[in-house]
């Protein structure tokens, strides 16, 4: 056909057109709104960040159990992590799919992947359920408020661009949006219910101002003439957002106010009954002074930078000099009254937070419950935490406060640290060392650094508890499994004692049975259960072949031994192949239970030659035989006998009870000599015999014993249960007694 040579295939021209740049066909309009919609999407998503944190950290605060608050501090420290990932990956997206819009839709199905389509809401886990019944319900929000505003963004993108553009695949529409956060997100390691919040958030910070973005791209298009017909929308809901705005200022809540106060008033009123007890101590922190002299209390801002210089000076913990703290502060301010010329003393409610975290420190140095190393750690924390009292009384009335919590933390992952003469090369002491370290050098008057510091130490001890709980449950399978297999070998020694026991059979008959075919027996029971068909098999293959050796003079006896023979052996071989016993000894076995079952066929011949009224002329060598006078007992390959103390205690012994008040998890602490002791985790109590198992910190075997051996330590002494309960709060509780019975005294 004339002129064929001027035709362009469709699929040829467009898939020409595809590979060109899309910068070449993206109008700079369109750039401009790209870039001022990344600059707002930016700062809402910093602002996000920024608010996270205080958000997880209320979360945590009202978590009512410790695995729910570790689950808030471990996505805290995930975010802080990846924050800058998120970010640069959630804008990445974002240019990117405003650079697709320069790209022109390609028909041939060779070059572009057909659409796919699926129900949202179908086949997918639970997860992935809520998360995307959020998602829809965000958009839905934005959509109700902003659709208009968006259609005609929409409708503005499609006179610029080639290629048909939805409220629904716009770039800067919710849903894309969403999708971009969400694609941005993949990395956090965070459970479903705490990827809801961050949702929250973003809807809160980045999708609640989108009229501002839909706004500013719709005005720069309308000043390049890009259908300026569409009349442009008034502000949205700008008297609807002023109420929003100062919802987020505490004094325009009255509900936040009355929280508040009350919060308040809770917090004064815990410290005033701890000033009430600990008031009698009051003017013993006082410097030399001239008789007098009127005393001008500091500030406690002031006794906060006295206290900082203090910090730079707690000795080392491995160093033995004392550290008086009250001793300290009142030669500082003995220089201070000589420098001024006034007599300064610390203020009445300074001076009571002080004996009170002298008083708690003291009972935390004296502490049994803590290893003596870990103890002289912990106790270079007594003026960061002095410092953060002053600052925040709710550290005496809280208990998710996140200095305490974080002494309460350490204290509990020191529980069962033993102290060795390398404990400084340990991971949880030199973690705990650092967190001190850090804490003396670093901490002026933000307590925000506890929260850090106790968010870091969560995610440590996380990872550690996970190893150790691994190990742990793989030490109490293989107990369980042990308890099984105790079990099974009592099994099979009750019926080999039943058919042995009293007997006199051939000596190659009885070693096999005890030690080859209780073998077969043992794995048949642990295999397949005392109910087994295999089992039962198992019996009567051994019942036969006691039978087959024994003598029998009723007539029936040879028919039945020719009928039982090929089949017993048979059984024999199977279950010798299968307990992969010895191949040679189980040849020489057969050998020798030929020979034996010929000797019974001959007695048989015998029998019948007497009957008849024939003579033998000999007689047939006798096997070395055996008699089973004692039972038999079966021992594992590698153990001894387990022999319980030879005492018999009454059930209401102290040291019974004590055992019997043991709980799963309980640390003890055992005297193994005059210089060591070991501490370690009641992990399990198997059956039988009730032999309880503990482990160490990392979840290893370190002790067993049974009920009436622990009992034995309990009453010699040498074994004591370990206190788990928080440490701040047992030595608040033993402050506020030793406190009230003075002041009742």
């Amino acid at each position: 056909m004339q002129g064929d040579e001027k035709v362009v295939p469709l699929n040829k021209a467009t898939a020409d057109m595809a590979a060109q740049s899309p910068l070449a066909r993206l109008p700079v309009v369109l750039l401009q709104v790209r870039d001022k919609a990344a600059q707002q999407l930016k700062e809402a998503l910093q602002a996000l960040f920024d608010n996270a944190d205080d958000t997880l950290f209320e979360m945590a605060d009202r978590a009512k159990s410790n695995s729910e608050q570790n689950l808030f501090f471990e996505a805290m420290r995930d975010l802080r992590l990846k924050r800058k990932s998120i970010e640069r990956t959630f804008l990445d997206k974002f240019y990117e799919a405003v650079l697709r819009l320069g790209h022109y839709q390609v028909s041939d199905p060779l070059l572009t992947p057909a659409p796919v389509a699926f129900d949202k809401l179908a086949l997918v886990a639970n997860d992935d359920l809520e998360r995307t019944v959020a998602v829809d319900a965000m958009v839905a929000r934005v959509m109700s408020r902003d659709s208009i505003a968006l259609s005609q963004l929409t409708t503005r993108f499609n006179a610029l661009i080639p290629q048909p553009v939805t409220d629904q695949t716009n770039p800067m529409g919710p849903a894309q949006l969403c999708e971009f956060f969400l694609q941005a997100g993949r990395s956090l390691g965070m459970e479903i219910k705490v990827k809801l919040i961050i949702l929250k958030l973003f809807e809160k910070y980045v999708l609640a101002d989108v009229d501002h973005l839909y706004s500013e791209a719709n005005r720069l298009l309308i000043a390049t003439g890009i259908l300026p017909e569409l009349k442009a929308l008034p502000s949205r809901r700008a008297s609807d957002r002023a109420p929003e705005k100062k919802r987020t200022v505490s004094i325009a809540d009255p509900e936040l106010i009355q929280a508040a106060d009350k919060l308040d008033k809770s917090v004064q009123e815990v410290f005033s009954a701890l000033q009430a007890l600990v008031s009698e101590l009051r003017g013993n922190l006082a410097p030399r002074h001239d008789a007098g002299a009127e005393a001008r209390p500091i500030s406690s801002n002031d006794l906060l930078r006295l206290l900082s210089h203090l910090q730079q000076f707690v000795p080392h913990a491995d160093m033995r000099d004392d550290f008086d703290l009250r001793n300290q502060l009142e030669q500082l301010l003995t220089r201070v009254s000589v420098k001024s010329g006034k007599f300064r003393v610390v203020g009445a409610g300074d001076e009571d937070v002080i004996n009170l975290i002298a008083m708690l420190f003291e009972f935390i140095l004296d502490d049994r419950n803590l290893p003596h190393s870990l103890r002289a750690l912990i106790g270079r924390l007594q003026i960061p935490m002095l410092k953060v009292a002053v600052l925040d009384k709710s550290f005496f009335s809280r208990g998710s406060h996140p200095a305490r919590r974080l002494l309460n933390e350490i204290a509990s992952a020191a529980l069962g640290w033993g102290g060795r003469d390398d404990y400084q090369r340990d991971t949880l002491y030199v973690r705990v060392e650092q967190i001190v370290q850090r804490l003396l050098n670093d901490f002026v008057d933000d307590p925000a650094i506890f929260s850090e510091l106790l968010v870091d130490f969560l995610a440590f001890t996380s990872d550690e508890r996970r190893r150790s709980e691994l190990l742990e449950q793989r030490t109490r399978d293989a107990e369980e499994g042990r308890a099984r297999a105790e079990l099974a070998r009592q099994r099979v020694q009750l019926e080999l004692n039943q058919r042995l026991l009293g007997k006199t059979l051939p000596e190659v008959v009885v070693r096999l049975l005890q030690e080859a075919w209780s073998k077969v027996l043992l794995l048949t029971c642990l295999k397949h259960g005392e109910e087994s068909p295999e089992w039962q098999a198992g019996l009567a293959a051994m019942d036969d072949l006691v039978w087959s050796v024994e003598l029998h003079e009723e007539p029936e006896a040879r028919q039945r031994l020719l009928e039982l023979v090929p089949g017993l052996l048979k059984a024999l071989r199977d279950g010798l192949t299968s307990a992969a016993f010895d191949p040679f000894a189980t040849s020489d076995f057969f050998s020798q239970l030929e020979v034996l079952h010929v000797q019974a066929f001959q007695h048989f011949a015998r029998i019948q030659e007497v009957d008849g009224g024939a003579l033998t002329a000999e007689q047939d060598p006798t096997p070395a035989m055996m008699a089973v006078v004692e039972e038999i007992v079966l021992i594992a390959p590698g153990e001894q006998l387990f022999n319980e103390p030879a005492l018999s205690l009454p059930a209401d012994d102290e040291g019974l009870l004590k055992v019997d008040q043991l709980r799963l998890g309980s640390w003890v602490e055992m005297q193994e000599d005059e210089d060591h002791k070991l501490r370690c985790k009641l992990a399990a109590i198997v059956e039988p015999g009730g032999r309880y198992i503990f482990v160490n910190r990392t979840g290893m075997k370190v002790m067993e014993k049974t009920r009436m051996g622990l009992a034995v330590e309990f009453r010699r002494g040498s074994i004591r249960v370990l206190d788990d309960t928080l440490l701040f709060d047992r030595a608040l509780e033993s402050v506020i007694g030793s406190l009230s019975k003075r002041k009742g005294a």
